[in-house]
């Protein structure tokens, strides 16, 4: 189950999230024949990743910036792409350009940090610009918590898309990030969930001035928690699939 859409359509282009988009694309496929030599591939997230070890003894700070355009694999690239095509286009046109490009690396800078807290001493690699695009999500919460997300479940051959408002899909995901980290030892690798949780939330604080600009609590009563504009509106078609009539006896 995975968002594939909003219904939040921006006003104007934006330039930052694709650019964005580009570069973490364009990252990956530079390195990405190292897969075929996992031991070549180690040695380049040893050397561009987030090691939490060498930012508390106070070396390789560099390594908070780059570890947010490093992905581990293709699906990682993919998902956290698709998240920041939904969600950071809106907040783009908010913010401005030059606005939500510091934006989003403050938030991927918090996250990262957050995560070193989390595990001081680990010398286990993480990658990925989750923790900025969390931070994308937590703004976004904020600003339109009752826009609708199209929602695409999978269920082994059964699918179907469905919407859902912003802030029960948003939420669900935070809760799941807490969840998650409290039962998860951030020293043994896998999923940074502190760095989504930490994210999430400093993305929220940090677009408070925002939404205080527009008005704070007044700016949900004139727009009901949706978006200030008309939404977007899909058609949902339902697939013909042609039967085989059973020949009579």
């Amino acid at each position: 189950m995975f968002p594939i859409r909003d219904h939040n359509p921006s006003q104007g282009t934006p330039f930052v999230t694709y650019a964005l988009i580009a570069v973490n694309v364009a990252v990956f496929l530079s390195y990405v024949n190292l897969f075929n030599d996992p031991y070549a591939l180690n040695a380049f997230f040893a050397d561009w990743s987030l090691v939490p070890a060498n930012i508390s003894n106070g070396a390789r700070y560099d390594t908070l910036v780059t570890t947010m355009f490093l992905h581990g694999g293709f699906m990682h690239l993919a998902g956290n792409m698709l998240f920041l095509w939904i969600f950071g286009d809106n907040l783009e046109e908010e913010m401005g350009h030059f606005g939500f490009l510091l934006f989003y690396l403050a938030a991927g800078l918090g996250a990262a940090l957050t995560h070193v807290v989390s595990a001081p001493y680990s010398m286990v690699p993480t990658v990925g610009a989750s923790g900025a695009i969390a931070g994308v999500m937590g703004g976004y919460l904020l600003l339109f918590p009752k826009a609708k997300i199209d929602i695409l479940l999978i269920l082994i051959v059964f699918f179907r898309i469905f919407s859902v408002p912003a802030w029960a899909m948003l939420g669900l995901w935070f809760a799941l990030q807490l969840l998650s980290g409290t039962g998860a030892d951030p020293d043994t690798g896998g999923v940074a969930y502190w760095a989504h949780a930490g994210g999430f939330v400093i993305g929220f604080v940090l677009t408070l001035p925002v939404w205080l600009k527009r008005g704070g609590t007044g700016y949900w009563n004139r727009t009901q928690g949706h978006p200030p504009h008309p939404e977007a509106a899909y058609r949902f078609v339902p697939t013909s699939i042609p039967t085989v009539k059973r020949r009579r006896k």
